[in-house]
């Protein structure tokens, strides 16, 4: 019979709160980096996926997913003064079910072939669930069309437009590669160090996994979700949208703020896991 792969309550709330505050802390670090335009286009950092799908991959895929999530609307929104309302569970949905997607097609950590398919496979999932929620925004009339001077003015043209863009570009300099090049390497050494086992081909899910049933309607329903939440963040109905009336004029400082608290929790937790496993290693010697 094949044993699942199992971390304890506190071993998983460390694994929440890594890719919480980790995630969070490289967030606010785009925030900081200028967008290049080459006419119309526009080359940005959207985000540092490579760090939630490290994580999904190496330790438990869910926690690690929806940490990230969390971390992005903790760490972006509500340490800025802001927060969307409907529209960030829609961004918490898309992004958590996308790496935890892609964290499950790993069954062997070290095969550079599957960690490259699900990394890239993580960030297509979540550009396209974007894609067609704003796709669907404009077609149902509950969002104007902005187009910039010298692009086409369809939606679906300029939409797939972004949406290549930030695979080929985003998707591959910060989720496809650097994935590529930690997971191979921090495997089976990161695990002991945090009192944990590794991930194995025996204990760890399959690739068929992500073929079962109830995942595929769970995937379906929870993407219609987000497209229902985003649909609410632009009606009257989007009661939980608000800004500090402080935030306008110290989005600067807020920002440092956010980031150094993102990187104190992080530093944090990274050592009481060390410490702890180093004391049970010691106590069990």
């Amino acid at each position: 019979m094949k044993k699942q792969y199992t971390l304890t309550q506190s071993q998983k709330m460390m694994v929440f709160i890594l890719s919480m505050s980790l995630y969070g802390l490289s967030n606010m670090i785009t925030e900081l980096v200028p967008s290049v335009y080459l006419g119309p286009v526009e080359f940005s950092i959207e985000f540092f996926a490579f760090i939630p799908l490290t994580l999904c991959i190496l330790f438990h895929p869910l926690y690690a997913a929806v940490g990230a999530a969390l971390g992005e609307v903790i760490f972006g929104e509500l340490m800025l003064g802001q927060f969307g309302g409907f529209g960030e569970l829609e961004k918490f949905i898309a992004f958590s079910l996308a790496m935890y997607i892609a964290g499950i097609m790993v069954s062997d950590p070290t095969s550079k072939r599957q960690v490259g398919i699900a990394a890239i496979s993580g960030v297509i999932i979540h550009q396209l669930i974007s894609m067609m929620v704003d796709i669907g925004k404009v077609w149902i009339g509950v969002d104007d069309f902005e187009v910039l001077p010298g692009l086409a003015k369809s939606v679906v043209i300029v939409e797939g437009f972004a949406f290549l863009n930030d695979i080929l570009f985003s998707g591959i300099l910060f989720a496809l590669l650097p994935t590529l090049y930690l997971v191979p390497r921090l495997y089976g050494k990161i695990e002991p160090l945090l009192g944990m086992k590794p991930r194995t081909r025996e204990n760890a899910h399959s690739i068929r996994g992500i073929l079962h049933p109830k995942l595929v309607i769970s995937s379906v329903i929870l993407a219609f979700s987000a497209f229902g939440f985003e649909f609410l963040s632009e009606t009257d109905l989007n009661v939980f949208e608000w800004e500090a009336s402080f935030a306008e004029g110290s989005e600067s400082t807020l920002t440092w703020i956010s980031i150094g608290v993102a990187g104190v929790v992080a530093v944090l937790i990274l050592y009481m896991t060390i410490s702890r496993s180093k004391k049970e290693r010691k106590n069990a010697v």
